[in-house]
């Protein structure tokens, strides 16, 4: 069961097969607001909170919660456009012998007035009903997991950023998109997994810069998988011993997209898309690693040359 927020003077029918139970809360719960109508009068708009059976406004087809524009077969099986769409003959799969869907109105109103609030912790926004799902899979405040093993820590990438900062004594660098930044990854046999956090100035994200077993140099963004938006792109280069070393250079990785995960600490360097392979002459050859990383967004209007 879901609360959901719906105005009090919308229609609610019963309809063959689909039945909405409805229940006030006490005063308390009522929210009023005063609007001024175009003639002028004052007029009284109240929100109340009621509880239902989400699940009677599910897709008969996909089985997810239904998107308008609403339609409805004869039986009063309820099914999305998109879904519609892709039925054959655009009859009813549901019914026994199959029967036409007709559009209703009347439950686009009613499925658009339909909000709830986000369950992250933190997030607060209220989003339509039908794209919970799709909200919360993307949200900035999704649970992240701690990167320590044994540390059951779970929290938004800010408090994430906190805890690993106070209670794990992670080393932290503020990181300007578009700015060159130097490094460096102590190579200590007590740390297997050389890492740091890089904190994102302007939008507060945050990174983990990590080396994999095998030599592997990466940056994960500690954020849902699932986000699209903003992008962000990593350049890195280790830097190889200064002379006499036979192995003076330095080895270059070109801007890459960085990946996201809300357990940046189980992720796989070695198995990203993109990450900066050192060579083991560089790291046998001193305790520390220095490099130098550029993190922007993706479609920042940088030159990297």
């Amino acid at each position: 069961m879901d609360s959901v927020q719906i105005p009090p003077d919308t229609t609610v029918e019963r309809r063959r097969g689909l039945l909405l139970m409805m229940e006030k809360d006490d005063r308390n719960a009522k929210k009023a607001q005063v609007e001024l109508s175009r003639s002028g009068q004052v007029k009284q708009a109240r929100e109340v909170t009621i509880t239902m059976d989400m699940s009677l406004l599910n897709c008969s087809v996909c089985s997810r919660p239904i998107k308008p524009p609403v339609f409805e077969c004869n039986a009063g099986h309820l099914a999305c456009y998109k879904c519609l769409i892709g039925l054959p003959y655009k009859v009813c799969q549901t019914c026994e012998h199959g029967s036409g869907f007709g559009h209703v109105r009347s439950l686009d109103a009613l499925i658009s007035s339909l909000t709830v609030k986000c369950h992250h912790d933190g997030c607060g926004s209220y989003v339509p009903y039908y794209e919970l799902d799709d909200h919360q899979s993307v949200c900035s405040h999704m649970p992240c997991f701690c990167t320590e093993l044994g540390c059951g820590f779970v929290g938004s990438p800010q408090a994430l950023l906190s805890h690993l900062i106070a209670m794990h004594a992670m080393p932290v660098h503020k990181v300007h998109y578009g700015q060159v930044h130097q490094l460096r990854l102590s190579l200590r046999l007590s740390v297997p997994r050389p890492r740091c956090l890089l904190h994102g100035q302007g939008d507060d994200s945050v990174f983990l810069l990590v080396m994999g077993v095998l030599g592997g140099v990466s940056v994960v963004c500690i954020r849902a998988e699932a986000s699209s938006w903003p992008q962000y792109a990593i350049k890195l280069q280790a830097n190889g011993p200064p002379p006499p070393s036979s192995v003076e250079g330095s080895i270059l990785l070109a801007m890459k997209p960085v990946t996201s995960s809300t357990r940046p600490g189980e992720v796989a360097v070695e198995e990203l898309p993109s990450f900066l392979m050192v060579p083991p002459t560089y790291l046998a050859a001193k305790r520390d690693l220095q490099s130098a990383c550029i993190l922007d967004h993706l479609l920042g209007d940088f030159d990297y040359t």
